[in-house]
């Protein structure tokens, strides 16, 4: 278990959502269905399903980009209905496919954008920037000045997790975040993003399409299909004992590829009975 969790048993989560529902057409149908989620302090759970299965809509409505049609979700405790939407997204990182980088402010004006509104005196915040850009990687010696479009698209994301933990929130939302980038600069994002989660401590709920960085990412999995929670566990619970057979289907989709890497790596050729596809995969 993760030690931060371990040591958080017994406090309150860190985000808690309750009977949460989502209708845009007056309850005659249901993005999201009544969902009970909680995220324990320190915790990463990753919300996973395919397209149109509620979990970005659940995501946005954690702090309120959408609002619930019923059902309460919690922030550190309180009800977010009671916070105003623009200082409770302050108040919770936020990270997604894209970044969306501010291209006419340098890579420091970025990150200090939001303890600037929080009322940070500029001291602190350039502080915190040196901090932050020090931990993913970026010396702010070298890329303080610059500005996004002279920066990689890893270097990119590496600014969009600097930017999202500026103002030491507790909690942040993070919606397809590696999506965009080569699978190598994805890898090693991947393991410096849950380095640093450690690090500061922070609860997380991670938006992903991809099961296989799901269960490398997160300390629990939740399945959603059709708007719907199908089931809620770590990795090992999700593989030992699937809920039903959509998520036996999705926690399957790993094994069989590893499972097909590891013939290649014995045979020395194609695996027999891997799943094959035209040259460039499937576009996903």
């Amino acid at each position: 278990m993760n030690v931060a969790i371990a040591e958080a048993a017994g406090s309150p989560p860190a985000i808690a959502l309750e009977q949460v529902a989502k209708s845009y057409d007056g309850g005659r149908s249901f993005a999201v269905k009544a969902i009970d989620l909680e995220v324990a302090c320190g915790e990463v759970v990753a919300l996973v399903g395919g397209s149109g299965s509620g979990k970005t809509t659940t995501l946005k409505m954690i702090n309120r980009l959408i609002e619930p049609t019923s059902g309460t979700i919690r922030v550190q405790g309180e009800d977010v209905t009671a916070v105003d939407p623009v200082l409770l997204r302050r108040s919770i990182g936020y990270a997604f496919q894209g970044v969306g980088l501010f291209p006419h402010l340098t890579v420091g004006e970025n990150v200090s954008l939001t303890p600037e509104l929080c009322g940070w005196d500029p001291p602190r915040a350039a502080g915190r920037v040196d901090e932050l850009l020090a931990m993913v990687d970026l010396p702010p010696e070298h890329y303080r000045e610059r500005y996004p479009a002279e920066l990689s698209g890893g270097q990119r994301q590496r600014v969009g997790f600097a930017r999202a933990v500026a103002a030491e929130p507790k909690a942040i939302l993070m919606d397809e975040p590696f999506g965009a980038l080569d699978p190598v600069t994805r890898d090693s994002l991947q393991k410096e993003f849950r380095q640093l989660q450690q690090s500061l401590g922070l609860s997380v709920v991670l938006v992903t399409h991809d099961m296989t960085e799901a269960v490398l990412l997160a300390d629990r999995v939740a399945v959603m299909h059709e708007g719907e929670l199908r089931q809620l566990g770590s990795p090992h619970e999700l593989f030992t004992s699937p809920a039903d057979d959509y998520v036996a289907q999705l926690v399957d989709t790993p094994r069989r590829q590893a499972d097909s890497i590891e013939a290649i790596i014995h045979e020395g050729g194609a695996a027999s009975g891997a799943e094959s596809g035209p040259p460039g995969g499937t576009g996903r």
